[in-house]
């Protein structure tokens, strides 16, 4: 638990890429500021003597040699975790079992204490297919060598951050004799030149996980556990990465893979990392004609209902097309319980809640037509494709006006204005310009005034001094202005709507104002969200089902958008009138896989529907910005001073 802790400390530090203090730290990982400096000894002791960690007055942020501590493993050595995956390695490279007293003498450890790692292997075992068996002295994994390599894929990610592939990683979970890192890097550049060579679309995000398959089945081959032959005739399209895998293994590798290996790893290349070609070429056309009307009727019907529900403009015949094929794919990937990795999942639900949300709903409606449950990971790559439709048909954000003044002399105010439109002309749109070097001021009611003479005494933010020519620096202070104004806009709606649905009654501190039973419930989350629910019960804003309900969604995926923020709720928006209920944590308490120190339980009626993506992303924002989070928490003991605090932070 304390490397894995070490190792979130770290990855918090290198996503803020600033200062961060001990308590925020603390707050974020559940523990105190003394273990955070203790965690922080602990990190830089792997790159000594660089330093991964600096700390100075403003608290702590990560360095160019964190990457590298992330990485490190001799510190692993002897430790729980390091016991628990030569444990494995040992469990997996013997059919018949290991011994257990002889294991425990080899690793420096008691009987009692490998009989506990044993059972932390047994937690590693759900929805492998593997069992672990035990007879008197003699522990050994009974399955088959697809579950087998199930678990290694399983032990592996275990080792990597947020999935992303990396070999030194890897490397440590299959053993140090396996394939050398070297080789895959000439191996993967190969294979996505030679698909798209073949027309495919390769995801570059997806093909990592591949490349890692293809590393446990080079490594198993190697020690003489192939795959069988599944039998059956291979597609044309399977047949042709197959090709490709079996040349590329035996040239880069050296291992030459037999029909069973290629059969499955082409099958993964196909479900995971390729995607049809151009509108007519052979791989789509193909692909096209091997889609599944009913996975297309299932994608269809679902992407309506979202585009409804939340009101996005998705239906379209392209996206539900990729879409479709990307769910067809997606099911065999359920069949077999090969999830694909997503490096960009925390990002993505962090920074567009909104597209997240929609892709929970696609993804809700998809389990309940196709019978497919959908992990996080799984989840964000519907929220890539919805993030990718809604961009095509995204319309500019809308620009703000600006005036420039620009005393007249010869075409200098022309010059002026043409090197703004070409250079800000996705920021702000000139309305007007005013020659005069002595406007009145008072008439110039624009969002923006870009003036090359001093701007009257006590003007506001929106006048940015520049000069007669644009320079780089004028135009990156005009956009940071712009930003600002733009961003104080949106929350001043935010408070608007905000303070409608806030009521004194619906605040909680937690975990002391839960109900005795409430505490007793598990998971955790469960019982915050009935608590809070609870309260807008009584208030009438919602039912009882609305509380089961928005459980269900929280099975689905956490709703913990951010490092400090879960903002739990139903799908539907069935609720009287719309209303927010607060629980505030301190110090911060689990929720998923991470910890947060704010709950909002939220209650969408069906007038406020246009309301929802506003309030939805704005107060995700607001709760993003780890100094404000502390300064909410800290300052609101009670309902008013939760208010004053988040009111406070929306004003800037």
């Amino acid at each position: 638990m304390t490397r894995a802790r070490q190792d979130r400390l770290l990855g918090l530090l290198v996503r803020d890429g600033d200062w961060v203090t001990a308590a925020a730290l603390a707050d974020a990982l559940g523990v105190t500021p003394r273990s955070v400096r203790s965690y922080v000894t602990a990190i830089n002791a792997r790159v000594a003597p660089a330093v991964a960690v600096e700390s100075g007055p403003r608290g702590y942020r990560a360095t160019t040699d964190a990457a590298a501590a992330l990485r490190a493993g001799p510190s692993d050595e002897g430790t729980p975790r390091d016991r628990l995956h030569t444990l494995v390695r040992r469990l997996l490279d013997d059919s018949d079992g290991i011994d257990v007293f002889e294991t425990a003498e080899s690793l420096f450890v008691s009987p009692a204490t490998l009989d506990a790692d044993l059972a932390r292997v047994r937690g590693l075992l759900g929805g492998t297919g593997l069992t672990l068996e035990r007879s008197q002295s003699r522990a050994r994994l009974v399955g088959t060598e697809v579950a087998q390599r199930r678990l290694l894929s399983r032990l592996a990610h275990d080792e990597m951050d947020a999935g992303s592939f990396d070999l030194v990683a890897l490397r440590r979970s299959l053993g140090e004799d396996s394939v050398g890192a070297r080789a895959f890097g000439p191996f993967k550049t190969d294979l996505v030149e030679r698909l798209s060579g073949l027309g495919w679309f390769v995801n570059e995000i997806g093909i990592a996980d591949v490349v890692m398959h293809i590393a446990i089945a080079a490594d198993r081959v190697a020690h003489g556990r192939p795959l069988e032959n599944a039998g059956g005739e291979d597609s044309a399209s399977q047949g042709e990465v197959a090709d490709i895998i079996g040349e590329l293994a035996e040239r880069r590798l050296g291992v030459r893979l037999g029909r069973g290996d290629l059969q499955h790893l082409s099958t993964l290349v196909l479900t995971r990392v390729v995607a049809p070609g151009a509108s007519g070429s052979a791989p789509g056309e193909r692909a096209r004609a091997r889609l599944d009307p009913d996975v297309e009727a299932a994608v269809r019907e679902v992407v309506e209902r979202a585009a409804a529900e939340f009101l996005v403009d998705i239906v379209h015949p392209d996206f539900v097309l990729r879409l479709a094929l990307h769910v067809q794919n997606l099911a065999r990937r359920a069949q077999e319980r090969a999830w694909s990795r997503n490096p960009l999942t925390r990002s993505l639900k962090s920074t567009y809640p909104m597209i997240f949300e929609v892709a929970v709903f696609i993804a809700s409606g998809l389990q309940e037509r196709l019978g497919i449950p959908l992990p996080d990971d799984e989840i964000a790559y519907i929220a890539m494709h919805v993030g990718g439709q809604l961009e095509r048909n995204r319309h500019a954000e809308q620009l703000l006006a600006a005036t420039i003044v620009c005393p007249g002399y010869y075409e200098l105010h022309e010059l002026l204005r043409s090197s703004v439109d070409r250079s800000l002309g996705r920021a702000v749109e000139v309305v007007g310009v005013e020659t005069r070097v002595d406007p009145d001021w008072e008439s110039i009611d624009s969002d923006l005034v870009l003036t090359t003479i001093d701007p009257p005494p006590g003007h506001g933010e929106r006048f940015v001094r520049i000069k007669p020519f644009l320079t780089e620096a004028d135009i990156e202070r005009v956009q940071a202005v712009a930003s600002r104004i733009r961003r104080s806009r949106r929350l001043r709606r935010l408070r608007t709507e905000l303070e409608r649905y806030f009521d004194p009654s619906a605040f909680l501190r937690l975990p002391e104002d839960l109900e005795p039973d409430a505490t007793d419930r598990s998971p955790a989350e469960e019982g915050v969200i009935r608590a809070l629910g609870a309260r807008l019960v009584a208030l009438g804003v919602i039912d009882e089902a609305y509380i089961e309900r928005a459980i269900e969604r929280e099975r689905l995926s956490s709703t913990a958008f951010t490092d400090a923020l879960a903002v739990p709720h139903a799908l539907a928006m069935t609720a009287a009138r719309t209303a927010i209920a607060i629980g505030i944590a301190e110090p911060s308490m689990p929720w998923g896989e991470g910890r947060v120190q704010v709950v909002a339980l939220v209650a969408f009626s069906e007038a406020d529907r246009e309301a929802f993506q506003t309030v939805f992303e704005q107060f995700v924002e607001v709760f993003s910005e780890r100094d404000s989070v502390q300064r909410i928490v800290r300052r609101a003991t009670d309902f008013g001073g939760f208010l004053d605090e988040l009111v406070a932070v929306i004003d800037g």
